[in-house]
């Protein structure tokens, strides 16, 4: 069996492990990445190492330490206490607040990485004081951010349209974003109506009081927390700080401003799911040095023809994006590849197959073993509401992979 195959029936291991056991599968990824890259492939622990993701790491580390001061002290609360003060009885209304939201932060340029990460710690507050299901917070909010990523100002947007017209499909900047945009729409309305019974309910409900907060009275503390956070938002999305750095140089200065306490925000962050990600990741990283996303590639392109090209690629991408970067691996390495799909196939519609790429890829990113996933895990898996947020998200991610499929073929034969 080649090195390829074994690391992908790794991967195929820790994720079933992980469902049936309440072991950590970062901790089992590092492991197997470890065992297999030195022992099986002959490679030298350093090189191990090196996929581990550190880009990763810090931003989930500094998004975490932020928004751990900023619960830690009132703010998010209050600021929650205050919204609900105003939207009580329009519960119902909220999760779509959530995706509009995160939808136009992540068009006007930070992207849905960045959208995320300002959204969600905000929406999990909101959302547990009004008792809206903590997985419909994380698929509105991480829906929202993916529909406005592929905007023509986005940085994945100029990602995926720079790739496309090298391929000879430039010039569809507005397909680009209104196909992303309408997936989303879509996926993001059946989960809305889904929970809209649960939504209903919760309007008969009185919202959950913590941490014996009255009045939401605004203390030096938070308005201290409202200015530093609002300077962090104005730095990323319009001197694009870099969004890791950016978040540990905020929270320092909370500290410093005696507006956080340092021991009890790093306490609070959320380490077992850190090292969940960053682990998985590291055998990502594994399996992609080692020619396993080639030989998937290979093997899903064997049932491809002309009529199901569009379903399969963006089946094939979505499966692969669940465990990848859709901006760093995915759109770079197929959207490259859509003239020789098309000629190879027999395929008329190499915009089609493009669209399906960037769809595909897209609509499971609300998996937690993608970086949208893993800051809604980060934010909202502790919530005893939903203890099995994690492996709810795992499902709906991959369930997504035959949703993009169906969607990219129905659209390819109707339009």
């Amino acid at each position: 069996m080649s090195i390829a195959a074994i690391t992908l029936l790794a991967l195929l291991a820790a994720i079933v492990l992980s469902m049936v056991s309440r072991l950590n599968i970062g901790l089992l990824a590092i492991g197997m990445a470890w065992i297999i890259g030195v022992y099986a492939a002959g490679g030298k622990p350093d090189s191990v190492m090196a996929g581990f993701p550190v880009d990763l790491f810090l931003t989930l580390s500094g998004v975490c330490f932020l928004f751990a001061i900023a619960e830690l002290n009132g703010t998010f609360p209050v600021m929650a206490q205050r919204v609900m003060g105003g939207t009580a009885r329009s519960r119902v209304a909220i999760p779509l607040s959530f995706f509009v939201s995160a939808m136009i932060i992540s068009a006007v340029g930070p992207g849905a990485i960045a959208s995320t990460a300002l959204i969600v710690p905000i929406a999990a507050a909101i959302g547990r004081r009004a008792h809206i299901p903590p997985m419909l917070t994380a698929l509105m909010v991480a829906n929202g951010a993916n529909a406005g990523n592929l905007s023509p100002i986005s940085a994945v947007g100029v990602i995926a349209n720079s790739r496309m017209a090298e391929a000879g499909l430039g010039g569809n900047e507005i397909a680009v974003m209104l196909a992303n945009l309408g997936a989303h729409v879509l996926v993001s309305l059946i989960a809305w109506i889904w929970f809209l019974p649960k939504l209903r309910a919760a309007n008969a409900v009185p919202a959950i009081e913590e941490n014996g907060i009255g009045a939401a009275e605004f203390t030096r503390a938070h308005m201290i927390t409202l200015a530093v956070l609002s300077m962090w938002i104005v730095g990323i999305v319009l001197f694009k700080a870099n969004l890791a750095f950016s978040a540990f140089a905020a929270g320092v200065a909370l500290i410093l401003l005696r507006a956080g306490d340092e021991k009890a925000a790093i306490a609070r962050m959320p380490w077992g799911i850190l090292l969940m990600v960053c682990g998985v990741a590291t055998l990502v990283a594994l399996v992609q040095a080692n020619g396993g996303t080639e030989l998937f590639s290979a093997l899903i392109a064997r049932v491809a023809g002309a009529e199901s090209i569009y379903g399969v690629i963006a089946f094939a991408t979505g499966l692969i994006s669940t465990y990848s970067s859709t901006s760093g691996v995915v759109l770079p390495v197929f959207l490259p590849m859509v003239p020789s799909l098309a000629t190879a196939t027999g395929a008329t519609e190499p915009l089609a197959i493009a669209l399906s790429i960037n769809v595909g890829s897209s609509l499971v990113d609300v998996s937690p073993l993608s970086t949208l996933g893993a800051l809604c895990v980060a934010a909202l898996g502790k919530d005893e509401a939903d203890p099995k947020l994690y492996f709810k998200l795992l499902a709906w991610g991959m369930a997504m992979t035959v949703v993009g499929a169906a969607l990219c073929q129905i659209g390819a034969m109707l339009f």
